[in-house]
């Protein structure tokens, strides 16, 4: 796959996710998918599973998009700039509802292999995003 068509999957990725149509990622994440970021929740399956599961999560407690802000793609890697707004309308694990606006930053790499989302890389504001949900103090 070209730069041009790589950036594309990851731009599919998160509307795909933003529409909460989860089994889309059947079709743009391989099964034997590597987070190299510590899994958002203990319990969490492995591969493409576990990254399902971690959405389904977010989604039904925080819905909201992402927006990309800038994407650079070389060979078989694609980093994405990308701000990811919600509302903390359910509870999550450890994290009681607070009805609270969210925003977090993520500098994300994907590595694509044969037409799909194989590898994933992520430095996001966590610190900020336990404070929007209350699990530490502001």
């Amino acid at each position: 796959m070209s730069s041009e068509e790589n950036k594309r999957l990851v731009r599919q990725f998160y509307e795909e996710i933003d529409k909460g149509n989860l089994d889309a990622m059947d079709e743009l994440v391989a099964e034997n998918y590597i987070d190299h970021s510590p899994p958002p929740f203990p319990g969490l399956g492995k591969g493409r599973e576990g990254l399902k599961q971690g959405f389904k999560i977010f989604w039904e407690a925080t819905p909201g998009y992402h927006q990309i802000e800038d994407q650079i793609a070389e060979g078989d890697k694609v980093v994405t700039r990308l701000t990811a707004y919600g509302r903390h309308e359910r509870d999550l694990p450890g994290a009681p509802r607070t009805g609270n606006d969210l925003k977090m930053t993520s500098i994300t790499i994907h590595r694509i292999a044969n037409g799909k989302l194989t590898e994933k890389w992520a430095e996001k504001d966590v610190i900020g995003f336990l404070k929007q949900i209350g699990v530490m103090p502001r």
